[in-house]
């Protein structure tokens, strides 16, 4: 009997130390993460055309999508045709089991709803979308609030943000709505640029996203509001240059995938404390592009080939080492839960972005194969060494 019961502890402790061991090969590995894609490429009126270009997004590894949409002040509902398109890209998200996320800003700053009502026609603008597309997991409310090109105005008469507080009330409604409709619905706040100055008097007023945090956390508190404003904090962490390595940290008030203890140290300061979760509050890159260079074999499907913002570019393989950095980065930070790339697919003309691993003519480029492996291990946990 004593040995049968020696022989039980002795495999007992064989198992826990195998699992000790998975457990501690697993964590090295970094936590698994969302890898997805904003494009709105596929925004197509004809579904199977649709369906094709979202099932390119499955064959790069990714498995999530974010689409735009834009939004006019008095707009409580979407017009008939982008609403029949952003269901065809539902359902094919659906089909190909990749998550959806929406990003709802308007195409002029100076329709940023900045009053009570107009804020109140944007919340209910987004729930009648949520009602209308059921599948879609979550919307990010309007985009990069922190820059004039998107959100106007930026300071008041006596040089203080304004942008800021407004946004964070607009945030609020927009919650509210969109918790009426499913609880289960993901609201992504934030969506700031990395990059911005303090400066009212700029011809090109902006805010960094430093200052910005600080500042919707003040509003946020002044309110006494006693629910969150936000499920997630989003951030576009592009570099100042496709050839600076994604985990390059900045030193003055920019933000991107290698400033993450003080984007987390932000949020503490500006929401622990309170209803709304701070430090502890998940995090989404959702758009940071690397512009790779293009081939001549490939230059036939581009325009503007001489644009200087081409040279901004980096070989088809520095692309692929720089998003599977930024994957691994993004698994190793504890609060990141989803990297979001900018574009699945380029754009034609070189005065934009040609950051997919894809060409404007969806042909793949040499880096898709580097780019779906480490994007399918991330999602595993199987990418990062984070020890």
């Amino acid at each position: 009997m004593i040995r049968v019961l020696l022989l039980v502890v002795v495999l007992a402790l064989a198992l826990a130390a195998g699992a000790w061991a998975l457990f501690l090969h697993s964590a090295d590995h970094g936590h698994r993460i969302t890898v997805g894609v904003l494009e709105d490429a596929v925004k197509l009126p004809d579904p199977k055309l649709a369906d094709e270009r979202v099932a390119f997004a499955s064959r790069a590894g990714f498995n999530a999508l974010d689409i735009t949409t834009t939004w006019t002040p008095g707009q409580t509902q979407p017009d008939p045709a982008e609403l029949h398109i952003l269901r065809n890209v539902a359902k094919a998200t659906d089909r190909h089991h990749l998550q959806l996320l929406i990003t709802v800003y308007a195409p002029r700053p100076r329709y940023a709803p900045t009053t009570d009502s107009q804020q109140d026609v944007y919340a209910h603008f987004l729930a009648t979308l949520a009602r209308d597309l059921p599948t879609v997991d979550g919307f990010a409310v309007w985009n990069e609030p922190n820059l004039n090109t998107f959100w106007l105005d930026q300071y008041g008469d006596t040089g203080d943000d304004i942008a800021a507080p407004a946004y964070e009330a607009l945030l609020a409604r927009t919650y509210d709505a969109l918790k009426a409709v499913s609880p289960r619905i993901k609201v992504y706040g934030g969506n700031l640029a990395p990059r911005g100055f303090e400066d009212a008097d700029s011809p090109r007023p902006t805010h960094s996203p430093t200052q910005f945090i600080r500042d919707m956390g003040t509003a946020y508190r002044e309110t006494g509001r006693t629910k969150p404003i936000m499920d997630v904090f989003a951030l576009h962490p592009y570099q100042t240059r496709s050839a600076i390595p994604p985990g390059q940290p900045h030193t003055g008030t920019s933000l991107g995938f290698g400033d993450y203890d003080q984007l987390v140290a932000l949020l503490g300061e500006a929401f622990d404390g309170t209803a709304q979760p701070g430090s502890d509050l998940s995090i989404a890159y959702t758009e940071f592009g690397v512009q790779s260079l293009i081939p001549p074999a490939a230059q036939g499907s581009y325009t503007n080939l001489d644009s200087p913002l081409g040279g901004d570019a980096v070989p088809e393989k520095t692309q692929a080492d720089y998003y599977a950095q930024a994957f691994e980065l993004a698994a190793c930070q504890p609060n990141v839960v989803a990297v979001y790339i900018f574009h699945l697919f380029d754009e034609a003309d070189l005065n934009r972005w040609q950051s997919g691993p894809y060409y404007t003519d969806t042909k793949p480029k040499s880096s898709l194969d580097a780019i779906a492996s480490a994007a399918k291990k991330a999602r595993d946990g199987k990418l990062a060494d984070c020890s």
